[in-house]
């Protein structure tokens, strides 16, 4: 059994097993008495690493043996292995060949957070929303049958990401086109089953084994033809597994279903996916692994070590005092509902699996019986919404803007067009950093203003974000505030619960010549570039319904406007600008200032606002090179 170890190396290890098998080929090269050795050379490697440059933890750390005994039974990379979300695939990455770029992972131009195509071959699917791994492998395994091909499909995904529809969708389906592939349900929350030891372990060898298999074809032959004989034996197994077995849904749904096994029990993983690998038919196998296994701080905080920021050396200067900024944007998101949920007994908090990341910890202990975690289930989170709302409830749904993506449809559908009265509260909006673009909310304003009867908000500092959030709550009907991570510019917040005037800006600083519009957090940059170039600065606010009195009066008195928001640009707050000039008959120079028509790879977020254009040098540059063409 793993190691456990109680610190993050400084140094990298001694890792002679590990040195040699680098890549698939050279892990298949070991002997497997040689295998559980490996594993603690992969964990501590991975503690390294990860140390070096901070990224996701505890999920790389429950599947290292999982991951050697894949790679190890499986002809990767042409057998398909895809991993579900990717916040584990690190020991994957480290023994696919890329070990040595570890140290560039998540940062500019190095490797990404998860899974991706074209980084590598073995990267057969890029992933970062989780619950997409079973379809995936499906479309592999069809794919296959459709070129008389014999690679096998693995899917590997968590017990999170089971809960997500799409998951059982795939679920259903692949019965039905009797695919050959293998589902591993990696289940590291103990949330199905803890039926998990040596009579589990050898329950699956039984039941994986040619042997069992070639018995129960046999079996059905020959009680095929008696009338009601295999009905009769098929039921008296499944309920003969289901008294040993937590898999009677699977198996209901046309699964072979295997396990629960020990996930960090090498030798059972080897033998249990070697019996599998050549059965026909869609094949499940349930394994029980500890997230954060072999760290100790891990293991006892597997919350608090799902990703870790980098280690600093021992030796590095004290870091200069770091100037005052503002709570994080989400806290004080987290302060509002509590305070609004005081005064209002309507209001109920929904959050798809995120109560941390939203900071909802406080309303989910201050109020549990109006607190609603639906697990990673968006569309549900929405259209649960929808329905509170029928009822009279007053649903604020906490959901990061790249996730909302996955409920567009229940936004439209179950709330917009009934003009329903739900809250969406969208974190993560525009560039994110290290996660990439999966993670990125680049398209919240362009998917949400297309919608009929939407509010659409964009604060621009902590204390608009608390304004916003009283005027969408307080608004009769579907509204939308979105905010970015991080933190703000330390602006004084207002503890009241009064709404603002809808669909009215505010000019900032009085220019000459350039009206900067600005719709969000891109505000402070753009009042210094207004004190360079003496331009008008606008706090547009809202995105839906547009200010159009003040959009005429700064066409009206300026030669150019400028728009800016950490959206795509394309359908994006200034295409609205346009739009509504070109409605009016007005001719006017508009500069478009945003994300580009392109995914923006990970970085930190000051290069990737610095890549877009959208940091202080960049607006300025932007508008000096209109105002020079404007001048020709």
């Amino acid at each position: 059994m793993p190691t456990t170890f109680k610190e993050i190396p400084r140094e990298r290890p001694l890792t002679p097993l590990l040195d040699r098998a680098n890549t698939p080929d050279g892990l298949r090269r070991l002997g497997e008495a040689e295998l559980e050795t490996l594993a603690d050379e992969l964990r501590l490697e991975l503690l390294y690493t990860v140390g070096q440059t901070g990224g996701h933890f505890g999920a790389g750390l429950g599947v290292i043996e999982l991951t050697i005994a894949l790679h190890y039974v499986f002809d990767t990379p042409d057998d398909r292995l895809v991993w579900d979300v990717g916040h584990q695939a690190y020991p994957h990455k480290i023994l696919t060949g890329r070990r040595h770029q570890m140290g560039s992972l998540r940062q500019k131009n190095g490797i990404a957070a998860f899974p991706r195509r074209a980084e590598s071959e073995y990267d057969t699917f890029g992933v970062g929303h989780s619950s997409t791994s079973i379809s995936a492998a499906l479309g592999m395994a069809l794919g296959a049958r459709l070129q008389n091909s014999s690679r096998k499909a693995i899917a590997v995904i968590g017990d999170g990401a089971l809960t997500a529809g799409m998951a059982f969708e795939a679920l259903n389906h692949a019965p039905e086109v009797a695919a050959d592939m293998l589902v591993i349900l990696n289940d590291n929350d103990m949330s199905i089953s803890r039926n998990v030891g040596g009579l589990s372990n050898y329950l699956a060898k039984i039941l994986s084994s040619r042997t069992y298999a070639n018995m129960r074809e046999g079996s059905k032959k020959v009680l095929s033809r008696l009338p009601g004989a295999w009905e009769i034996a098929r039921r008296t197994e499944e309920y003969a597994k289901g008294m040993l077995v937590p898999g009677t849904l699977f198996e209901e749904l046309g699964w072979n279903y295997i396990g629960p096994i020990d996930g960090h029990d090498l030798p059972t993983l080897i033998a249990t996916l070697r019996n599998m690998r050549d059965l026909k038919g869609p094949q499940f196998l349930h394994v029980v692994t500890k997230k954060g296994k072999g760290f100790a701080p891990a293991e006892a905080d597997p919350i608090g070590y799902h990703a870790i920021t980098k280690l600093e050396p021992l030796d590095a200067p004290a870091a200069a005092p770091k100037k005052a900024s503002g709570p994080k944007y989400s806290g004080v998101f987290g302060q509002w509902i509590c305070d609004m949920a005081e005064a209002d007994p309507l209001l109920v908090g929904i959050t798809p699996a995120m109560k941390e990341g939203s900071d909802l910890v406080e309303f989910s202990e201050r109020f549990p019986e109006r607190y609603f975690d639906v697990a990673i289930a968006e569309q549900h989170a929405v259209t649960l919404a929808a329905g509170m709302a029928c009822e009279g409830a007053k649903p604020v749904v906490a959901i990061y803007s790249t996730f909302l993506q996955r409920g567009y449809d229940q936004l439209i559908h179950d709330v917009a067009v009934q003009n329903l009265d739900v809250l969406f509260a969208i974190d993560r909006a525009g560039l994110v950093g290290e996660d990439g673009p999966t993670h990125a909310g680049s398209f919240d304003l362009s998917y949400l203003r297309c919608i009929p009867g939407m509010l659409v908000m964009t604060p621009s500092d902590e204390n608009e974000l608390r304004k916003m959030l009283n005027t969408g709550y307080l608004h009769v009907g579907p509204a939308a505030v979105r905010y970015p991570r991080g933190t703000g510019p330390n602006a004084v917040i207002d503890s009241g619960l009064e709404p603002l005037e809808i669909g009215k800006g505010v000019v900032r600083r009085t220019g000459q010549k350039v009206a900067i519009l600005v719709f969000g957090v891109q505000l402070a940059e753009a009042l210094k570039v207004a004190e360079k170039l003496d331009a008008t600065v606008v706090d547009m606010r809202f995105v839906k319904p547009l200010d159009e009195a003040l959009v005429l009066q700064m066409a009206a008195g300026h030669e150019l406007l400028v728009t800016i928001e950490e959206n795509a640009i394309m359908g994006g707050a200034g295409a609205a600008v346009s739009e509504f000039l070109a409605r009016e008959n007005i001719l006017k120079s508009v500069l478009h200032l945003g994300l580009p028509d392109s995914y923006v790879e990970h970085a930190k977020p000051v290069q990737m606002l610095a890549e877009c254009g959208l940091d202080e040098a960049g607006i300025e540059a932007s508008i000096k090179q209109r105002l020079d063409l404007m001048a020709r």
